[in-house]
């Protein structure tokens, strides 16, 4: 297949069909697209790729008739097992009798990310709600656990008041551990109290301090700012608690780098122009990273680490970064999160004025 050597080259997935419809060459791309191998693409039929590959053979069909030069088209093409693919198709009539179609797929990274944004916005209003309904169903009954046990103590003979004693205060902390745990659930749905301009920069230097603070060994924390980026009206202490449950479960995933003295988070600023935000466009936004060098996020959690009590770590709570992302919604920003052994970056984007 030296002839297609060059479509070996491109980032898009490029197929050479017969005049039967099986595939007969798979660039990478298309490999990897595809996720199959080009043993286990040759000879395959578009209905045999596709769930819903109608269009797609359409388009085969008439370019076959010589119909049309190229044919593009938007599509969502479902496979059994795997995600839908989102793409651009163009599909092309060849001068060539024994190959006579090319069709490319190209990814529609926008379209791609736009679903994304709405699953995500979908996701934080349901965690919301699951959050305010278990915290009042925790709430209500924890009044009552924590006064029966103080009045409890106060009838215990003397005689035995020392020992039970040690009874009823584990019953009066432990209440007192679950209302904290608690406010904490309840506190997304505080509204953020806008009463001053933001300088993004303030909030990371406070995260930074106090994570140094904790962690002051082996750990390296780098800035790379944009000094020019603006103020903006917000909550800042719900913004340095949202960057300080990242950069603090970053440090908790790096402690054994940081026994080899070569962990490091990165805080890093940029500006992004003409973006769109939970389907609003924005001429400016704030574009904030926080970066770390840790084993990355495991598989099986990583789409579902915003949800509440979905933890990585033995002993964590699960409710670090869900209470990250409904801080940055509230101030009508998302966060999204690209992660892998290595390398783990959280993305935090706001609009700015």
């Amino acid at each position: 297949m030296n002839k297609f050597a060059g479509l070996d080259l491109l980032a898009s997935a490029v197929l050479v069909m017969d005049p039967q419809g099986c595939i007969v060459y798979a660039n990478p791309a298309a490999e990897n697209l595809l996720e199959r191998p080009f043993k286990l693409l040759f000879k395959l039929r578009l209905k045999d790729l596709f769930l819903n590959g109608d269009e797609l053979l359409t388009g085969f069909e008439q370019a076959v008739a010589q119909q049309f030069a190229d044919r593009r088209q938007d599509l969502i093409l479902e496979r059994n097992g795997h995600e839908p693919l989102h793409v651009h198709s163009i599909v092309t009539a060849l001068d060539h009798p024994d190959m006579p179609v090319l069709i490319e797929l190209r990814e529609n990274v926008q379209q791609l990310k736009l679903d994304r944004e709405e699953r995500m916005q979908d996701q934080n209003k349901e965690n919301k709600e699951l959050i305010r309904n278990l915290a009042h169903e925790i709430k209500n009954p924890l009044g009552g656990i924590r006064g029966a046990a103080q009045l409890l103590e106060l009838e215990l003979p003397e005689r035995d008041a020392k020992e039970l004693r040690e009874y009823t205060q584990v019953i009066i902390k432990e209440a007192d551990r679950l209302q904290v745990l608690v406010d904490r659930l309840l506190a997304p749905n505080r509204l953020p109290q806008v009463i001053a301009d933001v300088n993004i920069h303030e909030v990371c230097e406070r995260v930074r301090s106090l994570i140094v603070a904790e962690f002051p060994k082996g750990l390296s924390i780098k800035r790379d700012y944009d000094l020019s980026i603006p103020e903006f009206r917000g909550d800042q202490q719900q913004l340095i608690q949202a960057v300080l449950n990242i950069a603090h479960n970053a440090a908790q995933a790096l402690r054994m780098r940081m026994a080899e003295g070569d962990a490091e988070i990165v805080f890093k600023t940029r500006v992004v122009r003409q973006i769109t935000l939970a389907k609003i466009r924005y001429r400016l936004a704030l574009d904030l990273h926080i970066i770390d060098n840790g084993p990355g996020i495991p598989p099986n959690i990583r789409d579902r680490i915003f949800y509440p009590l979905v933890s990585g770590r033995d002993g964590g709570s699960g409710l670090g970064l869900t209470l990250a992302q409904a801080f940055v919604t509230q101030h009508a920003g998302i966060i999204d999160c690209e992660s892998r052994p290595g390398c783990t970056d959280f993305r935090i984007l706001i609009p700015l004025p």
